[in-house]
């Protein structure tokens, strides 16, 4: 596959983009498969690193992710590269290469592997979800006795557990808020700051559905900033609702001013 075949393919996940050119180094590099120039809008891959086909299109479907992040970022764009948007528009993209046979994912397609995530996900994530789950249960329970002793929860945490404070809460959401430990223990942590429970359980399903934890928490980030913009309509509305009621009671007051002139002056006449 030559450069111009590793843009087209590339293309053909995401076409709306800004212009940018590929090209390969004709040379080995020890320290990194490719690279982003954002300036130059130039993404290099140090071609003589791979031996596949499949190889050289992932790290193409990385560099082109950087493009991506760079050239749709709102602006200031951040320093730093590998941010959980770029993580999430990475994964994206490699999820659309797959579907269209342009990447393939040897997870999936590899017996080994398959053996290997089954053992690891059911035989550890899973049970070790169910533990700290039921962990938090006894945490709970914790709290039941320190109030029946009067004495203070963080004291039996930090001295009687030597355990941290806030790794013992997020135990305790996770039993109370009945997250599930087939999730493992990192992604149940990420459900608990989810609030709203209906939102929570789609988190969860997305999780189940092969989502990575950088793309859920994209999409979280995404419904917060709708919540946040829909505060903002409402109180722009509630400013709106004030202001009109302010002119209506200024109106209000200057009738009563001018009732009060026109007595007084008539008062006078009198």
């Amino acid at each position: 596959m030559n450069q111009d075949q590793v843009k087209e393919k590339l293309l053909e996940l995401k076409s709306d983009v800004e212009e940018f050119s590929l090209i390969f180094s004709g040379k080995t590099s020890k320290k990194v498969n490719g690279c982003y120039h954002p300036t130059e809008r130039e993404i290099i891959i140090h071609n003589k690193n791979f031996t596949d086909d499949n190889s050289l299109i992932y790290t193409g479907i990385h560099e082109f992710a950087h493009h991506i992040h760079f050239t749709h970022s709102a602006i200031p764009i951040s320093t730093k590269a590998h941010t959980n948007e770029f993580w999430n528009t990475f994964h994206h993209l490699l999820f659309l290469a797959e579907e269209k046979g342009i990447y393939v994912n040897i997870f999936e397609q590899n017996d080994e592997f398959n053996e290997l995530t089954k053992e690891i996900k059911n035989n550890y994530l899973v049970k070790n979800g169910t533990l700290v789950k039921d962990l938090g249960r006894l945490l709970l329970k914790a709290v039941e006795l320190c109030a029946k002793y009067k004495i203070r929860f963080e004291d039996y945490v930090d001295r009687g557990l030597l355990l941290n404070r806030n790794t013992a809460k997020t135990m305790m959401k996770m039993f109370s808020m009945d997250v599930n430990p087939a999730l493992g223990y990192d992604n149940m942590r990420i459900a608990t700051t989810i609030k709203d429970p209906e939102e929570r359980r789609n988190v969860e399903e997305a999780f189940i559905a092969g989502e990575t934890p950088d793309m859920v928490k994209a999409k979280f980030q995404q419904n917060n900033k709708k919540k946040e913009k829909d505060k903002i309509d409402l109180l722009q509305d509630e400013r709106k609702r004030i202001e009109r009621t302010m002119k209506s009671l200024s109106d209000r007051l200057k009738k009563v001013n001018d009732l009060i002139e026109e007595m007084e002056v008539n008062k006078n006449l009198d």
